[in-house]
């Protein structure tokens, strides 16, 4: 395994918080952050945990409570693509509250050769573009891609 602060081939890495990122370090760079996970144990010593119990007889336990746990942002935003006709979607939002290119680019913050680039089709936009024009203009532009058409 390789070491995420200093690169180095390691057998064995463990979990360390330095400066609120969660790092897989080596024993050389572990002391740099705080331990995240007690150090790897033999399964054979292994001692199952007891809830603890709360006053009402409530038990907190695995799961319970406020903890700090990794979240994979990528899966809870879930995958959005552009939408095969996002280009028409711009130009006829655009034609409908007549709008002229330059006037769409000024609104924009943007050139006009970028909005007529962007209906014609021919430049992928950035997420921020993408969000700034389904704002400005009232239209969706991303669709997601296991929804059927």
């Amino acid at each position: 395994m390789l070491c995420e602060m200093c690169g180095k081939d390691v057998e064995l890495t463990s979990r360390v918080r330095v400066e609120g990122s969660v790092l897989n370090v080596c024993a050389e760079c572990a002391h740099f952050g705080k331990a995240v996970d007690p150090p790897p144990v033999a399964p054979a010593t292994v001692a199952r945990a007891r809830p603890t119990l709360y006053p009402g007889g409530a038990s907190r336990g695995p799961g319970g409570g406020r903890s700090l746990q990794e979240r994979d942002l990528y899966q809870e935003i879930g995958e959005m693509e552009l939408a095969p006709d996002w280009p028409k979607r711009i130009r006829i939002a655009r034609e409908g509250l007549k709008w002229t290119p330059e006037d769409l680019g000024k609104k924009l913050n943007e050139k006009k050769s970028v909005v007529l680039k962007l209906e014609s089709g021919s430049i992928h936009p950035p997420d921020d573009l993408v969000r700034r024009v389904e704002r400005l203009l009232k239209v969706r532009l991303r669709a997601d891609p296991s929804a059927p058409a």
